[in-house]
Protein backbone atom coordinates (compact mmCIF):
# COMPACT_ATOMS: atom_id res chain seq x y z
CA UNK A 1 0.00 0.00 0.00
CA UNK A 2 1.33 3.44 -1.21
CA UNK A 3 1.80 6.28 1.13
CA UNK A 4 0.52 9.41 0.22
CA UNK A 5 2.28 12.33 1.45
CA UNK A 6 0.76 16.22 2.10
CA UNK A 7 -1.73 16.97 -1.17
CA UNK A 8 0.24 20.74 -1.05
CA UNK A 9 -2.85 21.92 -2.89
CA UNK A 10 -6.00 21.44 -3.48
CA UNK A 11 -8.79 21.94 -0.72
CA UNK A 12 -5.80 22.71 0.99
CA UNK A 13 -5.61 26.49 0.24
CA UNK A 14 -9.52 26.41 1.43
CA UNK A 15 -7.69 25.03 4.84
CA UNK A 16 -5.17 28.48 4.14
CA UNK A 17 -8.28 30.68 4.28
CA UNK A 18 -10.10 29.68 6.74
CA UNK A 19 -6.85 29.93 8.96
CA UNK A 20 -6.71 33.42 7.72
CA UNK A 21 -9.19 34.05 9.67
CA UNK A 22 -8.52 31.75 12.84
CA UNK A 23 -5.22 33.42 12.80
CA UNK A 24 -6.90 37.06 12.50
CA UNK A 25 -9.60 36.31 15.14
CA UNK A 26 -7.36 34.73 18.25
CA UNK A 27 -4.88 37.24 17.72
CA UNK A 28 -7.27 40.38 17.39
CA UNK A 29 -7.02 41.18 21.01
CA UNK A 30 -3.84 40.29 22.29
CA UNK A 31 -2.35 42.57 19.10
CA UNK A 32 -4.70 45.64 20.09
CA UNK A 33 -4.61 45.24 24.20
CA UNK A 34 -2.72 48.34 24.87
CA UNK A 35 -5.50 50.01 23.06
CA UNK A 36 -7.87 48.68 26.18
CA UNK A 37 -4.52 49.00 28.59
CA UNK A 38 -5.06 53.12 30.23
CA UNK A 39 -9.06 52.17 30.78
CA UNK A 40 -8.71 49.18 32.51
CA UNK A 41 -6.23 50.80 34.92
CA UNK A 42 -8.08 54.00 35.22
CA UNK A 43 -11.46 51.99 35.79
CA UNK A 44 -10.46 50.06 38.70
CA UNK A 45 -7.61 52.46 39.86
CA UNK A 46 -4.83 50.11 39.56
CA UNK A 47 -0.64 49.74 39.75
CA UNK A 48 0.57 48.98 35.64
CA UNK A 49 2.13 45.84 37.02
CA UNK A 50 -1.39 44.70 38.25
CA UNK A 51 -3.04 45.34 34.84
CA UNK A 52 -0.78 43.66 32.84
CA UNK A 53 -1.34 40.18 34.82
CA UNK A 54 -4.50 40.46 32.62
CA UNK A 55 -2.91 40.15 29.61
CA UNK A 56 0.34 37.74 30.73
CA UNK A 57 -2.73 35.41 32.55
CA UNK A 58 -3.90 35.22 28.19
CA UNK A 59 -0.39 34.50 27.03
CA UNK A 60 0.44 32.24 29.57
CA UNK A 61 -2.93 30.11 29.44
CA UNK A 62 -2.17 30.11 25.62
CA UNK A 63 0.34 28.43 25.98
CA UNK A 64 0.18 26.27 29.10
CA UNK A 65 -2.99 24.59 27.39
CA UNK A 66 -1.07 23.62 23.99
CA UNK A 67 -0.41 20.49 25.16
CA UNK A 68 -4.08 19.85 25.54
CA UNK A 69 -5.31 20.90 22.60
CA UNK A 70 -2.18 18.78 20.85
CA UNK A 71 -3.86 15.83 22.39
CA UNK A 72 -7.53 16.75 21.77
CA UNK A 73 -6.37 17.09 18.19
CA UNK A 74 -5.22 13.86 17.99
CA UNK A 75 -8.34 12.28 20.10
CA UNK A 76 -10.59 13.53 17.89
CA UNK A 77 -10.23 16.69 14.91
CA UNK A 78 -9.19 19.86 14.11
CA UNK A 79 -12.16 20.65 12.69
CA UNK A 80 -13.97 19.35 16.52
CA UNK A 81 -11.23 21.51 18.54
CA UNK A 82 -10.85 24.33 16.87
CA UNK A 83 -15.06 24.86 17.14
CA UNK A 84 -14.70 24.51 20.63
CA UNK A 85 -11.87 26.80 21.35
CA UNK A 86 -13.97 29.35 18.80
CA UNK A 87 -16.89 28.85 21.11
CA UNK A 88 -14.69 29.78 24.45
CA UNK A 89 -13.28 32.97 23.36
CA UNK A 90 -16.63 33.88 22.27
CA UNK A 91 -18.41 33.29 25.82
CA UNK A 92 -15.22 34.34 27.83
CA UNK A 93 -15.43 38.16 26.12
CA UNK A 94 -18.83 38.08 26.91
CA UNK A 95 -18.42 37.03 30.26
CA UNK A 96 -15.33 40.08 30.35
CA UNK A 97 -17.54 42.43 29.01
CA UNK A 98 -19.79 42.35 32.76
CA UNK A 99 -15.91 43.86 34.32
CA UNK A 100 -16.87 43.18 37.90
CA UNK A 101 -13.99 43.66 38.80
CA UNK A 102 -10.27 42.69 37.93
CA UNK A 103 -9.91 39.52 38.71
CA UNK A 104 -12.99 39.01 36.64
CA UNK A 105 -10.71 39.91 33.99
CA UNK A 106 -8.17 36.96 34.98
CA UNK A 107 -10.60 34.71 34.79
CA UNK A 108 -12.07 35.55 31.67
CA UNK A 109 -10.11 37.83 29.66
CA UNK A 110 -7.59 35.45 31.00
CA UNK A 111 -8.01 32.19 31.67
CA UNK A 112 -10.91 31.10 29.52
CA UNK A 113 -9.72 33.35 26.63
CA UNK A 114 -5.99 32.24 26.75
CA UNK A 115 -7.82 28.39 26.57
CA UNK A 116 -10.29 29.06 24.20
CA UNK A 117 -7.76 30.52 21.40
CA UNK A 118 -5.05 27.78 22.02
CA UNK A 119 -7.82 25.03 21.12
CA UNK A 120 -8.04 27.59 18.00
CA UNK A 121 -4.88 28.19 17.36
CA UNK A 122 -2.54 25.24 17.86
CA UNK A 123 -5.61 23.01 15.51
CA UNK A 124 -4.98 25.02 12.58
CA UNK A 125 -1.29 25.09 12.80
CA UNK A 126 -1.62 21.12 12.87
CA UNK A 127 -3.82 21.08 9.81
CA UNK A 128 -1.90 23.42 8.09
CA UNK A 129 1.46 21.40 8.21
CA UNK A 130 -0.36 18.24 7.50
CA UNK A 131 -1.88 19.89 4.24
CA UNK A 132 1.75 20.98 2.66
CA UNK A 133 5.04 20.06 2.65
CA UNK A 134 6.57 21.90 -0.41
CA UNK A 135 4.57 24.91 0.09
CA UNK A 136 4.72 24.70 3.65
CA UNK A 137 6.49 28.18 4.16
CA UNK A 138 3.81 30.00 1.91
CA UNK A 139 0.83 28.30 3.32
CA UNK A 140 1.77 29.29 6.77
CA UNK A 141 2.87 32.80 5.99
CA UNK A 142 -0.37 33.72 3.94
CA UNK A 143 -2.74 32.11 7.04
CA UNK A 144 -0.37 34.02 9.53
CA UNK A 145 -0.73 37.03 7.84
CA UNK A 146 -4.96 36.72 9.13
CA UNK A 147 -3.28 38.30 12.55
CA UNK A 148 -1.58 41.33 10.67
CA UNK A 149 -4.72 42.11 8.29
CA UNK A 150 -7.20 41.99 10.90
CA UNK A 151 -4.75 44.08 13.32
CA UNK A 152 -5.12 46.53 10.59
CA UNK A 153 -8.80 47.48 10.55
CA UNK A 154 -9.42 46.18 13.94
CA UNK A 155 -6.95 48.84 15.06
CA UNK A 156 -9.07 52.02 14.51
CA UNK A 157 -12.25 50.30 14.61
CA UNK A 158 -11.77 48.71 18.63
CA UNK A 159 -10.69 52.51 19.40
CA UNK A 160 -14.23 53.31 17.93
CA UNK A 161 -15.79 50.71 20.01
CA UNK A 162 -13.65 52.33 22.99
CA UNK A 163 -15.20 55.74 22.70
CA UNK A 164 -18.80 55.04 21.57
CA UNK A 165 -19.32 52.08 23.94
CA UNK A 166 -16.54 52.04 26.54
CA UNK A 167 -14.32 48.69 26.50
CA UNK A 168 -17.24 46.27 28.39
CA UNK A 169 -19.53 47.15 24.94
CA UNK A 170 -16.13 46.65 23.11
CA UNK A 171 -15.46 43.39 24.63
CA UNK A 172 -19.05 42.14 24.25
CA UNK A 173 -18.84 43.08 20.22
CA UNK A 174 -15.09 41.03 19.99
CA UNK A 175 -16.72 38.31 21.47
CA UNK A 176 -19.41 38.31 19.08
CA UNK A 177 -16.90 38.51 15.96
CA UNK A 178 -14.74 35.38 17.56
CA UNK A 179 -17.86 33.76 17.07
CA UNK A 180 -16.88 33.30 13.52
CA UNK A 181 -14.18 30.90 13.76
CA UNK A 182 -16.37 28.17 14.83
CA UNK A 183 -17.94 28.63 11.23
CA UNK A 184 -13.86 28.56 10.01
CA UNK A 185 -13.64 25.39 11.97
CA UNK A 186 -16.26 23.66 10.26
CA UNK A 187 -14.82 24.63 7.06
CA UNK A 188 -11.26 22.85 7.92
CA UNK A 189 -11.83 19.24 6.35
CA UNK A 190 -9.36 16.89 8.21
CA UNK A 191 -7.10 15.03 6.06
CA UNK A 192 -8.41 11.81 6.67
CA UNK A 193 -11.37 12.73 5.31
CA UNK A 194 -10.13 14.30 2.39
CA UNK A 195 -7.84 11.31 1.60
CA UNK A 196 -10.75 8.67 2.05
CA UNK A 197 -11.46 6.53 -0.96
CA UNK A 198 -15.32 6.72 -1.99
CA UNK A 199 -14.58 2.93 -3.95
CA UNK A 200 -13.43 1.13 -0.75
CA UNK A 201 -16.03 -0.38 1.59
CA UNK A 202 -15.58 1.17 4.63
CA UNK A 203 -16.09 -2.06 6.48
CA UNK A 204 -13.38 -4.11 4.74
CA UNK A 205 -11.20 -0.99 5.27
CA UNK A 206 -8.07 -2.45 7.28
CA UNK A 207 -8.19 -0.23 11.43
CA UNK A 208 -5.18 2.46 11.09
CA UNK A 209 -2.61 1.92 13.63
CA UNK A 210 -3.10 4.11 16.72
CA UNK A 211 -0.83 6.74 17.21
CA UNK A 212 -0.13 7.80 20.88
CA UNK A 213 -1.93 11.16 21.67
CA UNK A 214 1.24 13.21 23.25
CA UNK A 215 4.49 12.33 22.82
CA UNK A 216 7.03 13.41 25.75
CA UNK A 217 9.81 11.27 24.80
CA UNK A 218 10.77 14.34 22.13
CA UNK A 219 12.18 15.93 25.30
CA UNK A 220 15.09 13.75 24.84
CA UNK A 221 15.99 15.25 22.13
CA UNK A 222 18.19 18.03 22.75
CA UNK A 223 17.86 20.33 19.93
CA UNK A 224 13.84 20.71 21.09
CA UNK A 225 15.22 21.62 25.04
CA UNK A 226 17.62 24.25 23.45
CA UNK A 227 14.60 25.34 21.19
CA UNK A 228 12.37 25.62 24.18
CA UNK A 229 14.75 27.83 25.73
CA UNK A 230 14.87 30.36 22.76
CA UNK A 231 11.08 30.22 23.34
CA UNK A 232 11.23 30.76 26.86
CA UNK A 233 13.65 34.18 26.63
CA UNK A 234 12.08 35.12 22.93
CA UNK A 235 8.62 35.27 24.69
CA UNK A 236 9.59 37.18 27.88
CA UNK A 237 10.50 39.97 25.78
CA UNK A 238 8.26 39.83 22.68
CA UNK A 239 5.18 39.96 24.25
CA UNK A 240 6.28 43.49 25.57
CA UNK A 241 6.13 46.12 22.98
CA UNK A 242 2.46 45.65 21.72
CA UNK A 243 1.51 46.08 25.45
CA UNK A 244 3.28 49.41 25.76
CA UNK A 245 3.84 50.75 22.80
CA UNK A 246 -0.03 52.96 23.16
CA UNK A 247 0.86 53.95 27.03
CA UNK A 248 4.47 55.16 25.80
CA UNK A 249 3.22 56.59 23.01
CA UNK A 250 0.87 58.94 25.15
CA UNK A 251 3.30 59.83 27.55
CA UNK A 252 5.30 61.42 24.50
CA UNK A 253 2.43 63.68 24.22
CA UNK A 254 0.72 61.81 21.38
CA UNK A 255 -3.40 61.96 21.25
CA UNK A 256 -6.60 60.86 19.71
CA UNK A 257 -6.13 58.54 17.18
CA UNK A 258 -2.45 58.67 16.37
CA UNK A 259 -1.56 55.66 19.07
CA UNK A 260 -3.91 53.87 17.12
CA UNK A 261 -2.64 54.70 13.60
CA UNK A 262 0.78 53.30 14.77
CA UNK A 263 -0.81 50.37 15.12
CA UNK A 264 -2.09 49.74 12.31
CA UNK A 265 1.42 50.86 10.60
CA UNK A 266 2.89 48.22 12.55
CA UNK A 267 0.12 45.83 11.29
CA UNK A 268 0.88 46.35 8.11
CA UNK A 269 4.57 45.81 8.67
CA UNK A 270 4.22 42.74 10.41
CA UNK A 271 2.48 41.44 6.99
CA UNK A 272 4.82 42.49 4.89
CA UNK A 273 7.78 40.81 7.04
CA UNK A 274 5.35 37.20 6.74
CA UNK A 275 5.07 37.27 3.68
CA UNK A 276 8.80 38.13 2.59
CA UNK A 277 10.07 35.81 4.77
CA UNK A 278 7.70 33.12 4.00
CA UNK A 279 8.81 33.55 0.63
CA UNK A 280 12.40 33.30 1.02
CA UNK A 281 11.72 30.58 3.61
CA UNK A 282 10.10 28.52 0.81
CA UNK A 283 13.09 29.56 -1.89
CA UNK A 284 15.18 27.62 0.76
CA UNK A 285 18.04 30.22 0.17
CA UNK A 286 19.30 29.32 3.62
CA UNK A 287 18.06 27.36 6.64
CA UNK A 288 14.92 28.40 8.63
CA UNK A 289 17.14 28.42 11.55
CA UNK A 290 19.77 30.40 9.91
CA UNK A 291 17.39 32.71 8.60
CA UNK A 292 15.12 32.93 12.46
CA UNK A 293 18.34 33.29 14.21
CA UNK A 294 19.04 36.83 12.37
CA UNK A 295 15.53 38.37 12.43
CA UNK A 296 15.49 37.59 15.85
CA UNK A 297 18.69 39.25 16.44
CA UNK A 298 17.58 42.54 14.21
CA UNK A 299 14.22 42.43 16.61
CA UNK A 300 16.22 42.36 19.61
CA UNK A 301 18.17 45.53 18.48
CA UNK A 302 15.34 47.95 16.77
CA UNK A 303 13.45 47.29 20.31
CA UNK A 304 16.29 48.26 22.48
CA UNK A 305 16.70 51.68 20.11
CA UNK A 306 12.99 52.40 20.26
CA UNK A 307 13.03 54.18 23.21
CA UNK A 308 14.94 56.75 21.84
CA UNK A 309 12.15 58.12 19.50
CA UNK A 310 9.84 60.70 21.02
CA UNK A 311 7.97 62.24 18.33
CA UNK A 312 4.95 60.52 15.73
CA UNK A 313 7.34 59.64 12.96
CA UNK A 314 10.55 58.26 14.54
CA UNK A 315 8.18 56.17 16.77
CA UNK A 316 6.16 55.58 13.33
CA UNK A 317 9.51 54.15 11.87
CA UNK A 318 10.74 51.88 14.51
CA UNK A 319 7.43 50.62 15.08
CA UNK A 320 7.35 49.29 11.53
CA UNK A 321 10.60 47.99 11.68
CA UNK A 322 9.72 45.94 14.75
CA UNK A 323 6.08 45.07 12.72
CA UNK A 324 8.59 43.81 9.88
CA UNK A 325 11.23 41.97 11.92
CA UNK A 326 8.11 40.42 14.39
CA UNK A 327 6.26 39.27 10.96
CA UNK A 328 9.50 37.74 9.58
CA UNK A 329 10.00 35.58 13.33
CA UNK A 330 6.40 34.44 13.16
CA UNK A 331 6.93 33.37 9.48
CA UNK A 332 9.62 30.97 10.55
CA UNK A 333 9.58 29.63 14.16
CA UNK A 334 6.81 27.57 13.83
CA UNK A 335 7.80 25.68 10.74
CA UNK A 336 11.51 25.41 12.11
CA UNK A 337 9.87 23.03 14.72
CA UNK A 338 9.17 20.51 11.83
CA UNK A 339 13.35 20.60 10.93
CA UNK A 340 13.88 20.00 14.47
CA UNK A 341 11.14 17.04 15.31
CA UNK A 342 10.09 16.25 11.78
CA UNK A 343 6.36 16.17 10.87
CA UNK A 344 5.47 13.30 12.66
CA UNK A 345 6.55 14.60 16.02
CA UNK A 346 4.90 18.33 14.79
CA UNK A 347 1.42 17.78 16.86
CA UNK A 348 3.57 17.05 20.39
CA UNK A 349 6.40 19.50 19.74
CA UNK A 350 4.52 22.34 18.98
CA UNK A 351 2.24 21.44 22.00
CA UNK A 352 5.96 21.31 24.54
CA UNK A 353 7.26 24.55 22.40
CA UNK A 354 4.09 26.36 23.43
CA UNK A 355 3.97 25.13 27.22
CA UNK A 356 7.12 26.19 28.22
CA UNK A 357 6.77 29.60 26.46
CA UNK A 358 4.29 30.25 28.52
CA UNK A 359 7.43 30.67 31.13
CA UNK A 360 8.62 33.56 29.48
CA UNK A 361 4.61 34.83 28.51
CA UNK A 362 3.92 34.60 32.44
CA UNK A 363 6.92 36.41 33.51
CA UNK A 364 8.03 39.57 30.37
CA UNK A 365 4.68 41.90 30.99
CA UNK A 366 4.67 41.87 34.68
CA UNK A 367 8.31 42.30 35.12
CA UNK A 368 8.03 45.38 32.47
CA UNK A 369 4.86 46.40 34.40
CA UNK A 370 6.72 46.47 37.48
CA UNK A 371 9.89 48.32 35.81
CA UNK A 372 7.47 50.76 34.80
CA UNK A 373 6.14 51.38 38.37
CA UNK A 374 9.47 51.78 39.98
CA UNK A 375 11.05 53.97 37.36
CA UNK A 376 8.06 55.99 35.89
CA UNK A 377 8.99 55.48 32.49
CA UNK A 378 7.48 53.25 29.86
CA UNK A 379 11.49 52.77 28.05
CA UNK A 380 12.44 50.51 31.04
CA UNK A 381 9.90 48.23 29.70
CA UNK A 382 11.53 48.34 25.88
CA UNK A 383 15.11 47.83 27.15
CA UNK A 384 14.25 44.79 29.17
CA UNK A 385 12.22 43.52 26.02
CA UNK A 386 15.20 44.43 23.73
CA UNK A 387 17.42 42.04 26.21
CA UNK A 388 15.23 39.11 26.69
CA UNK A 389 15.40 38.92 22.41
CA UNK A 390 18.66 38.87 21.55
CA UNK A 391 19.47 36.75 24.82
CA UNK A 392 17.28 33.95 22.98
CA UNK A 393 19.17 33.83 19.67
CA UNK A 394 21.62 32.48 21.58
CA UNK A 395 19.95 29.12 22.12
CA UNK A 396 18.54 29.44 17.84
CA UNK A 397 22.27 28.93 16.88
CA UNK A 398 22.94 26.25 18.64
CA UNK A 399 19.57 24.46 17.58
CA UNK A 400 20.92 24.96 14.02
CA UNK A 401 24.43 23.79 14.78
CA UNK A 402 23.02 20.39 16.54
CA UNK A 403 20.44 20.02 13.28
CA UNK A 404 23.07 20.28 10.83
CA UNK A 405 25.37 18.03 12.44
CA UNK A 406 22.11 15.56 12.94
CA UNK A 407 21.58 16.32 9.48
CA UNK A 408 25.24 15.57 8.45
CA UNK A 409 25.31 12.22 10.46
CA UNK A 410 22.00 10.82 8.47
CA UNK A 411 23.19 11.65 5.33
CA UNK A 412 26.60 10.33 5.80
CA UNK A 413 25.04 6.90 7.35
CA UNK A 414 22.54 7.25 3.54
CA UNK A 415 25.55 7.48 1.43
CA UNK A 416 26.76 4.25 3.08
CA UNK A 417 23.70 2.01 3.10
CA UNK A 418 22.88 2.31 -0.90
CA UNK A 419 26.21 1.52 -2.42
CA UNK A 420 26.03 -1.81 -0.11
CA UNK A 421 22.69 -2.34 -0.78
CA UNK A 422 23.59 -1.82 -4.27
CA UNK A 423 26.27 -4.37 -4.16
CA UNK A 424 24.09 -6.68 -2.72
CA UNK A 425 21.56 -6.77 -4.76
CA UNK A 426 22.89 -6.40 -7.67
CA UNK A 427 22.90 -8.70 -10.69
CA UNK A 428 25.85 -10.47 -12.22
Amino acid sequence: MRTRGPPDGGYGWVVVTSAFFVMGLTACLNKNTGLFFLDIQSHFGVLTSTTTWVTSTTIGMFHLTAPVASALTVRFSQRAVIIVGGLLSASSMALASLGFSLPWLYVTMGILQGIGISLAWLPTNSMLSHYFSRWRPIAFAIASSGECFFAIIFSPFFHWLLETYSWQGAFLIIGGLQLNMCVCGAVMRPLEEAKENPHVDSAAAVPPKRKPIFRLSLMRKPELLLYILFAIFAAAGIFIPPLFLVPFAKSVGMDSYWPSSILSTMALADLAGRLLCGWIANMRLVRNLQLLRMVVSLLGVVVLLLPVSHNYWAILVFTSLYGFLFGCVMAVHIIAIVDIVTLEGFDSGLGLFMLFRSIGGFIGPPAAGWLVDQTDDYSSAFYLSGVCIISSTVFVTLVDRLVQRRNSVGAKVHREVIPDDSEGGGVK
